[in-house]
Parts: C-alpha cells; structure tokens; sequence
C-alpha cells in the first residue's frame, strides 16, 4: 500500500485533516542466535521492510481513536487518555494503552489523544515481532506529536516494558531493539544483557533472505521456553562448580569440552551445548558476513538448524520439514528455524535467480507433507521505525 492510498484510507475512516503524518515501524528477524539471550549470548538480527504503517492526526481532545486496516471488522476502538485501563476485548489496542501507560510512568505528560489508520504488512502469526513494531510505532507518534526529548533507546525500552508489564508477555528486549535500532543493510550484535551492540554489514552479495511461515502456532512455545530457561540454569549450577562464570555463554567451545564432564545429565549437556555452540556461531556469521563469504553463512545457518533440532529441541514437524526442503533445493545456500520454534518461521538464504523455483518446490513439498500451506516472501533488511512524512 502506498502512501496516498494510506491518507485516503486514513480520510475515508475519520474524514479530510490537512495535518496528518506518516510513521513507519519494520517486523524485525533474527539471522542467527537463537535461545541464548537468556543464557548471556549475542543475538544477531535486523530490521526488515515488512512492517506497520500509520496515518495520523493530532486531537485537541483527551481522546484517542484507531482504526486498522487489517481487523477492519472491529471499527474504530476509542478510548480516552483519562483511562488507560485495560478493556474487556481490547485486541490490538491494548499495546498501544501499554505504551501510553509506560511513558506517562517516566514523566511525559500526554495532554492530547489523536487519531490513527494503522495498517501491517506483517503476515498475522509469522513470528516477526507485530506486537513490537506497533509499540515502537505507538513510542516513535507520541514522540512526533509531544516532541518529546527521548532516545531511540529509552523508547526501545519502554515499548519491551509495556509488553512485560502491561501486556503481560515476558519477552526479552531483542524484537524492540531490533525494531527500534535497525539500519538498511545491517545487522546487529547485540548483548541483550547491557544492551552494548555494532552493527555489522550484512553482504548478502546476490542472495536473498526467504521467510518460511510454517502457518503452525506455536502451542508449545511458552511452556517449552521455560523448561529450556530451567535446564540451562541447572547446567549453569553444576559448571559454577569447576569454572567462575555468570552465563553459559561465557565460555568458549573450547572451555566447554574442558569443563562438561561435571554436568551429569545427557540432557543438560545438550542444552548448554547448544547456548556454547549457537554464541561461537554468532561471532563467526559476522565475521564472515563482514568478507563476504556468504557460502560460510549458510552453512552456520544449517549448522544452528541442527543444533536447535538435535540439542536444545525445539522445532518440531513442520519447521524441520520447510528446513529440509529448503536444503534440497539448488540454489539455498543454508536455512534454519528463527524465534521460539514449535512452529513460526524459518528463513533460507536463497541465490536470487533461484527464489522463484525454491519457493515453488517447498510450497508444493510442505502442502504434501503437512496437509496445509506455507507462506513464502523475500524479506530486505531495511531501517528502523521512523517518522515518514
């Protein structure tokens, strides 16, 4: 959707207003990286150009209104700055009270409400963070309106504070950073734990980054999430007993053969293995992202696939299968889950002369082998969440 064609939605909903803006705010995916935040690892994602765009016009009044282009069904949902609490059936709006919330906690006064068409172009359930680009978006308009004096990062931390405090979804900071920090053609090593980060080239040369929606939710994702937190802490435990360290990914692959005898379940060493392993493999993508060695990349994409699936197992049926098609096909360089896993997405590095065909040949292998599409889009990595026009 176009920029006219986003006022005159915008027009059509709430009528002509000669002072609207245009703000943007990307989905977000994480290249490689996966489930050691928690365990003191750095995460490697960027910025992508799917994302969440709004239409919006300044009030006079205390009141808010939205309307999205997605769940048009729903109308317009209008709520007043006097109440911020949560509603009955609140759906989408209940991220953007949650930021409201956060940023009038730390002092900023919000004395106008406004109004706002809000469209996604982020697939509904694909894992690529909706729910952190409408914060970030929602932070990056009440910047705008109230000229607010905050930086892109205390704004990445109120939006992930509104989604633990006032959503209720104990998420880590990576998608808000990702979101709010991200930069055309970089990715970012990020250290979720002081939040130090450089971002880094990503020379993808004549390749592409395919997003492989499995279309399967994730059921399991929560309850296995904290499973994997507690046996990792357990493993933790038992090394603290041989080796001075706070995280699991303090050690080196190295220091971990040295050390892993102490962990006495086969079970536990798969899953700090998997944190060791998946932290080296970080630092190795981005040094050869920087030269250039796009070949090296996708077989560390593979590379964390296996390890995700054999020791920290958390894909599961329909992300091996959309992983395994796509290293069948001529042409992907490397692929792997990204996210929680139990379902959501994977991504192929695919050479771009070859997109077409691999998504042919994995949409047909998934519909036969699982029963139900997939969802296939090329994603570019593209900036962050930004003031538009």
């Amino acid at each position: 959707m176009n920029i006219e064609n986003l006022k005159s939605a915008f027009e059509k909903v709430f009528g002509e207003n000669e002072n609207t803006k245009l703000f943007f705010s990307p989905g977000r995916v994480n290249l490689i990286g996966e489930h050691i935040d928690y365990n003191g690892g750095c995460v490697f994602p960027s910025a992508i150009t799917y994302g969440t765009y709004a239409v919006v016009a300044p009030r006079e009044d205390q009141k808010v209104r939205l309307y999205s282009g997605n769940f048009e069904d729903r109308g317009i949902i209008e709520f007043d700055l006097t109440d911020l609490s949560h509603a009955d059936d609140e759906h989408w709006s209940v991220y953007v009270k949650g930021v409201m919330v956060q940023f009038k906690e730390v002092g900023f006064e919000i004395p106008t409400g406004f109004d706002a068409y809000v469209y996604g172009t982020i697939p509904n359930g694909s894992g690529l963070s909706s729910s952190a680009s409408l914060e970030l978006l929602v932070s990056q308009i009440l910047k705008e309106l109230h000229g607010y004096d905050i930086s892109m990062i205390d704004m990445v931390k109120l939006s992930q504070k509104a989604e633990n405090v006032y959503v209720g979804v104990n998420c880590g900071i990576m998608d808000q950073f990702a979101i709010g920090m991200g930069k055309k053609d970089y990715a970012i090593k990020l250290n979720t734990n002081d939040l130090s980060y450089e971002y880094a080239k990503a020379n993808l040369g004549e390749h592409s980054i395919l997003i492989m929606n499995t279309n399967k939710k994730r059921e399991l994702a929560d309850s296995k999430y904290n499973e994997r937190r507690q046996e990792c802490d357990a493993a933790l435990e038992l090394l603290k007993t041989v080796v001075d360290i706070n995280f699991l990914c303090d050690l080196t692959v190295a220091e971990f053969d040295r050390v892993s005898n102490v962990i006495n379940k086969d079970v536990l060493y798969r899953r700090a293995k998997h944190a060791v392993t998946e932290n080296e493999r970080v630092k190795l993508a981005i040094e050869v992202l920087a030269s250039g060695d796009v070949h090296r990349f996708g077989k560390l994409l593979n590379e964390s696939h296996k390890s995700l699936r054999d020791d920290y197992e958390v894909t599961g049926k329909e992300l091996d299968t959309i992983v395994e098609l796509a290293w069948a096909q001529e042409g992907v360089l490397g692929a792997r889950m990204t996210g929680a896993g139990f379902g959501g997405c994977a991504i192929a590095l695919v050479r771009n002369d070859a997109v077409e065909a691999v998504k042919e040949a994995i949409a047909k292998g998934y519909k036969e082998a699982i029963g139900y599409d997939a969802e296939l889009y090329v994603a570019t990595i593209g900036d962050g969440t930004k003031t538009l026009a």
